[in-house]
């Protein structure tokens, strides 16, 4: 058997923070993957490859073997408590650093609570789109907003570690995502921006009439999306720029726009365009590829896709994240799975003859915190 090369410390380069509240079964299992849908007839959401990674790694930090049956580890997890539970896996992660996306809705810790439960250090990473919506509750005009808007994102960059977009890039008729590679004009900019403000005004009429929710549904405006990334680009933050499920290849333009501006760009959640991502990463010196999703989404052949990033991108533009939110099995899992699979290529590699076991470990060091300590000014 291969052995493994060590991947001591890890930077979280995105995550969420963990809720407050007990769950039950199947709100907890509800939280295991992304799918709006309920899982198959007779089947449960820990039949995917995060069930069972959970079902691995976690139980015998609360005392109980793993690949327990779901109900005992929950019984198990309500008897210790949510805090306790929480703590023990959030310290088992061997994270040294949390970046902390607080956009979310829901009963979730901050940095701070996050940082004190998992004994790490933890920054914030503002959302622009949601920046926009609290800058949109306090305009009364489009001008005001937009002038409103320019300074909450130059204020948010004293105290922020980097500026994420959460709504996938906008696609222009097809599958691959577009950002503009210049701002928009002040005319399209201010017609984008008055559309969104009258949706959200009618969405708040609606909801005192109890026919809608208060908000304004998803933001569909990729001119003023396009605006608000330019804006963080001006502040010579990191951009993360979430992918989805789209190929990465839009952004071409966009990353050679900004080259030379002094702000990095983080692909973020590539997989399964992550080929793509890391060829972009290895085209422009700013851009960066996340390898948060690999482990999640993949499971048992986590390496087998962390080899195929790293035959494209150079090993100083990749970067760890668990993406967890919600649940601390996540961000354990996030943790254990990248570990283990980032270990076995490069001990493969290392038994190939390909390497030496000194240049793997330095090159372990590098992806699991060097590069994101770098980028994000952790240093």
């Amino acid at each position: 058997m291969t052995d493994t090369v060590p991947v001591a410390d890890l930077v979280d380069q995105n995550c969420h923070g963990v809720l407050r509240t007990e769950l039950g079964l199947g709100t907890f299992e509800a939280r295991l993957t992304a799918a709006r849908a309920p899982a198959a007839p007779g089947t449960t959401f820990f039949d995917t490859q995060t069930g069972f990674a959970v079902r691995r790694w976690c139980p015998p930090l609360l005392g109980l073997e793993a690949h327990c049956p779901p109900a005992h580890y929950l019984a198990r997890r309500r008897e210790l408590g949510v805090a306790e539970a929480s703590r023990r896996l959030l310290r088992a992660t061997g994270v040294s650093a949390h970046l902390v996306d607080t956009g979310l809705p829901g009963d979730l810790t901050g940095p701070a609570e996050l940082a004190s439960a998992a004994g790490s250090e933890a920054r914030e990473i503002v959302r622009l789109e949601v920046l926009a919506e609290h800058v949109a509750d306090t305009s009364g005009t489009v001008d005001a907003f937009l002038v409103n808007l320019g300074e909450a994102v130059h204020t948010a960059a004293a105290s922020a570690v980097a500026f994420t977009s959460a709504a996938a890039v906008a696609s222009l008729g097809g599958a691959a995502p577009f950002v503009a590679p210049e701002p928009p004009g002040p005319v399209l900019l201010r017609a984008a921006a008055g559309r969104w403000l009258a949706r959200r005004e009618e969405a708040r009429r609606a909801a005192r009439r109890g026919a809608g929710e208060r908000g304004g549904g998803a933001f569909a405006e990729p001119e003023l999306l396009d605006h608000l990334r330019w804006s963080a680009v001006a502040c010579g933050l990191p951009l993360q720029l979430r992918l989805g499920a789209a190929d990465p290849a839009g952004l071409a333009g966009f990353a050679a726009a900004t080259e030379g501006h002094g702000c990095d760009l983080v692909l973020l959640h590539g997989y399964p365009h992550h080929r793509q991502a890391a060829a972009l990463a290895g085209r422009h010196p700013h851009v960066y590829a996340d390898l948060g999703t690999v482990p999640a989404w993949t499971g048992a052949r986590a390496a087998g896709v962390l080899a195929e990033v790293m035959e494209l991108a150079p090993f100083g533009k990749l970067l760890f994240s668990s993406g967890a939110q919600g649940l601390p099995e996540l961000h354990l899992v996030g943790a254990r799975q990248f570990r283990e699979a980032l270990g076995r290529v490069l001990g493969g590699w290392v038994a190939d003859g390909a390497w030496t076991r000194r240049d793997a470990v330095r090159v372990a060091a590098m992806v699991g915190s060097g590069n994101a300590r770098r980028v994000y000014g952790l240093e």
